[in-house]
């Protein structure tokens, strides 16, 4: 079992063990801010109140990795990397950020709309009660210690003037499992700079900004913000780093910083081959696979399984490895939208039929579902960051008289300055084509 569950640690974080940024400035000792402050109110605007400050979470009964479990979280964090490919460039997801956002989520979903997110989150066979279990003793038990961590947060963040339509069930559930706190604020520019000021703070300044601006018809936030950060077991000299070629998909050549080092444990299948490198304190591990050559690396990734990668993972052989990995670091936003419609929970978007009953009563639907991550891999070990936002909007109402306007013949148009109603272009339409 304490194979099983190394296994899925590095699985789910793959992802963010490939992260990375400078450290952010803290205060003596080395101890990150309190983003809230005696009173309950973040440090970053004292106009956000935290809704939870007086509530205790309750006592709830964890549930245990087992094989259900695993099985079930390798096939969510295999295809949402999958269904997110950047065919251009780069490419990186942390499926247990987007699994912790979307689990709080979840929580306030009901019906048609709650079986999709249970579908795309753990297949049929893990209901959302149980999937709160496995996920609260799983975070609970992640290791931490002096040369490696991980560390999640999570905070709900609600409109001024909505709070009073949020079900206090539903805050309490992510309280209890996900020791979520809920934020009131005005969601105008202040809370902007509150939820970048949070997500910061709670990625260790590797990710500074997740959002720009509020849309007016955004009544909610649920945010998951990660942080991996582990030294190397076997750290890298100056003298196993040289410049070495890196031939980018595409052809061509660059020239890298390559480090160089003996690995112990050999990955293997018949399409790729790669190696296990170990953190500090043999709790989490780096593992990479090449596709042979001439093999095209989205063609391999397409034959990918939850069950493949894990079974690459668990056949491990203890052998001899000269192993070269570049240097690099870059950042990666994407909106998961379609990822997730794909995979089974396209109802969760649509304002005409989602159903959050569970959260609220004022027909609320996700808008838009933020991923983004950042990563460092260099001599001294890796330190990782992801953020995913679930933004979610309320469903505008419907009058009952419904209008028809087909442009089936010359118009006019205009641009106009909303605050004036005054047109900036205004033009006529006769011909088309």
């Amino acid at each position: 079992m304490k194979n099983h569950i190394k296994t899925i640690i590095s699985l789910l974080l793959a992802a963010s063990m490939l992260l990375g940024a400078f450290a952010c400035a803290k205060p003596e000792g080395g101890e990150t801010p309190d983003p809230k402050d005696a009173n309950g109110k973040t440090s970053f605007n004292p106009t956000a109140v935290n809704l939870t400050a007086n509530v205790t979470p309750s006592k709830v009964e964890g549930r245990a990795a087992d094989q259900k479990f695993i099985a079930a979280q390798a096939d969510f964090a295999v295809t949402l990397f999958k269904n997110s490919l950047n065919m251009q460039g780069n490419t990186l997801v942390s499926p247990l950020s987007v699994m912790l956002a979307l689990a709080m989520t979840a929580n306030g979903a009901d019906g048609e709309t709650l079986a999709g997110m249970e579908k795309a989150l753990g297949g049929s066979s893990l209901p959302i009660d149980e999937l709160n279990e496995y996920l609260y003793h799983y975070i609970k038990y992640l290791p931490s210690g002096e040369k490696y961590k991980v560390t999640p947060a999570n905070s709900i963040w609600i409109r001024d003037g909505f709070a009073e339509n949020v079900k206090e069930t539903f805050l309490q559930k992510n309280a209890d499992y996900y020791g979520a706190a809920a934020y009131r604020a005005p969601f105008d520019d202040t809370t902007t700079a509150d939820i970048n000021g949070w997500v910061k703070e709670n990625t260790d300044c590797m990710i500074e900004k997740v959002i720009d601006s509020i849309d007016p018809s955004t009544v909610m936030f649920l945010i998951n913000a990660l942080i991996f950060d582990a030294e190397w077991a076997e750290k890298y000299e100056a003298g196993a780093v040289h410049d070495a070629p890196f031939h980018p998909y595409g052809g061509g050549e660059k020239t890298v910083s390559m480090m160089y080092s003996d690995e112990y444990f050999y990955l293997s299948d018949n399409g790729a081959e790669g190696f296990i490198k170990p953190y500090a304190g043999d709790k989490y591990s780096f593992a990479v696979l090449m596709p042979q050559e001439g093999t095209d690396i989205y063609d391999y990734i397409r034959t990918l399984s939850g069950g493949k990668l894990l079974a690459i993972l668990n056949a491990r052989k203890s052998e001899a490895v000269s192993a070269g990995l570049p240097k690099f670091s870059y950042d990666y936003e994407l909106l998961l939208n379609n990822a997730l419609s794909a995979m089974g929970m396209s109802r969760a978007f649509d304002p005409n039929s989602a159903e959050f009953t569970k959260m609220s009563d004022s027909g609320l639907y996700i808008s838009k579902v933020i991923h983004k991550t950042f990563i460092e891999v260099a001599e001294q070990g890796t330190r990782a960051g992801a953020v995913t936002v679930v933004a979610m909007d309320e469903a505008a109402m419907m009058t009952e008289t419904e209008h028809s306007v087909i442009l089936d013949r010359p118009f006019v148009y205009m641009i106009i300055d909303n605050a004036t109603n005054l047109p900036i272009f205004i033009g006529a339409v006769t011909d088309i084509g």
